[in-house]
């Protein structure tokens, strides 16, 4: 049975941190347009933007240091970090905007300010480390970061890593306490109940199944009510698609020629989940490796202090893992189905090129938890198993695409936006950095889609972004201004009692 619906102005398919992101930004610039939400899920922020399944690590380019690779001659490139560093400062500025505005609230249910770290170890790594450090510490962006490779002084900063540590290998760590541990998933609920407020239709348990244009221009989409098993008709003018890893199959049913050629690679992640309290007290910090010859960019291993549920926890990971699903609740036949004629030569280029990380992950796949617990102790020398749960993260899709640099079946590591020539439909595919740099990402979308309407609406951008359209860098005054006025309105200054906890993922 079908029902047909009368038309919106916009549709987003996906109920996480982008569309949030896109629906709030849209109610600031476009009040009376109307906007209908659609999430195969019961609730918001269960995919890739659920803080279990997201590291949350506000990424700054404080910590990560495959955002700074180091070239042939030596040198390091520092303009990852740079143009990282300065999205995530046009998130926390609109952050802040909505909590100043009384349009969300309690940002420390979200936000807490956290030192972020990075730590290596042998002679060839401390030489990068200090390198990455003499790169970026002079600059504004980067200011109080500070470096030591004195084992005293790394015992104060992480204790728990230091301990029992017997390896005579030299190891390096860099120190920033401007970082920040971020519950996406907690901010995403928070964004839609925001938007429920100001009128944003949101379909729970709605499917959409697939999506074609109208003779009029606009979109048709076809929604599963999974309630009661009916198939509605919605119609709109902009239809954007941020359902995480399920993006790409709704991209390619759009039939629009940008969407062509694209294939996606699902990489799944697992963290060991701390269980007892006294090992999660005694660390406070994000602290970043470096990856392993062969692993994917998203597998540097990290052990984080999280704030999730306004409780501590201590995760170590990711470990990575292959599962054809493109999303955790998703089907085994994703990546197959997800193989067209228009992208088969794609895939099978990439599936040449990428043989390396395909033993990789199948390696680590077949790791034992004493295996996993291994590599957790080059953090925790004395990390015990029993301490220690093991916790499935999130379906990560990472794009391949032809490009000119890397040629056919490229492998994209990064978050990316697939437009229509026309505006009226995007996608957006990939992963990392994603929810740190939502806001970004989501302006380049509307400067894309909605570029006649720009104009009109850069007044209200720049009341609510300061920054927008300028370089932070150089610009460290406004730089300075933003950073404290944000930490204030989102409440980084404030000392913020926590009780500590294990507990696993529910």
């Amino acid at each position: 049975m079908s029902n047909r619906q009368t038309a919106t102005d916009v549709i987003l398919i996906g109920a996480g941190i982008m569309s949030a992101t896109l629906g709030s930004l849209l109610k600031e610039l476009a009040p009376d347009w109307k906007i209908k939400v659609f999430e195969k899920l019961d609730k918001a922020g269960q995919e890739s933007s659920n803080e279990w399944n997201n590291a949350g690590t506000g990424h700054s380019a404080l910590c990560e240091l495959n955002y700074t690779v180091e070239k042939p001659d030596g040198s390091i490139d520092i303009r990852k970090a740079i143009r990282t560093n300065e999205q995530f400062q046009v998130s926390r500025q609109f952050w802040s905007h909505l909590v100043n505005n009384h349009l969300i609230r309690n940002p420390q249910e979200f936000i807490m300010p956290l030192p972020h770290m990075s730590l290596v170890q042998g002679e060839e790594n401390v030489a990068f480390l200090k390198k990455r450090f003499e790169a970026l510490s002079n600059l504004p962006l980067f200011e109080g970061m500070e470096f030591s490779d004195d084992p005293e002084k790394l015992k104060e900063w992480i204790p728990l890593i230091m301990k029992d540590r017997a390896s005579t290998e030299p190891v390096a760590a860099t120190k920033i306490d401007s970082g920040t541990d971020v519950n996406f998933g907690a901010l995403t609920r928070m964004l839609f109940d925001h938007l429920k407020k100001q009128d944003v239709e949101l379909h729970y348990k709605h499917s959409v199944e697939d999506l074609k244009r109208t003779g009029d221009g606009a979109w048709e989409v076809k929604v599963h009510d999974l309630h009661n098993g009916q198939i509605e008709y919605h119609k709109a003018k902009f239809v954007f698609i941020g359902g995480g890893g399920g993006s790409l199959p709704l991209l390619q049913k759009s039939g629009i020629p940008e969407g062509k050629h694209i294939g996606g690679f699902p990489v799944s992640g697992l963290f060991m989940v701390c269980n007892n309290p006294d090992v999660i007290e005694q660390h406070h910090a994000k602290v970043y490796g470096k990856a392993k010859v062969g692993a994917p960019p998203m597998s540097v291993p990290h052990l984080d202090t999280r704030f999730i549920d306004n409780k501590k926890s201590l995760l170590f990971g990711p470990f990575a893992g292959f599962s054809p699903k493109f999303l955790k609740t998703g089907s085994m036949f994703d990546l197959i189905g997800s193989v067209k004629p228009n992208n088969l030569v794609t895939m099978l280029a990439a599936g040449a090129k990428n043989m390396k990380l395909t033993k990789y992950l199948i390696q680590q796949v077949m790791l034992s938890k004493e295996k996993r617990m291994e590599a957790l102790r080059e953090f925790i020398p004395n990390a015990k198993s029993e301490d220690w749960d093991l916790v499935v993260a999130g379906q990560r899709v990472q794009v391949i695409k032809d490009t000119e640099a890397g040629g056919k079946g490229t492998l994209q590591f990064g978050t990316e936006v697939v437009s229509a020539a026309d505006g009226t439909i995007a996608a957006l595919l990939g992963a990392s950095p994603g929810a740190s740099t939502a806001v970004q990402v989501m302006l380049e979308l509307l400067s894309k889609c909605f570029p006649d309407r720009m104009s009109e609406w850069e007044p209200k951008i720049k009341e609510m972004i300061p920054s927008y359209g300028v370089s932070l860098m150089e610009n460290p005054e406004l730089l300075r201004e933003i950073q404290a006025s944000t930490a204030q309105a989102l409440g980084l200054n404030e000392n913020r009692p926590l009780q500590t906890t294990g507990g696993n993922a529910k």
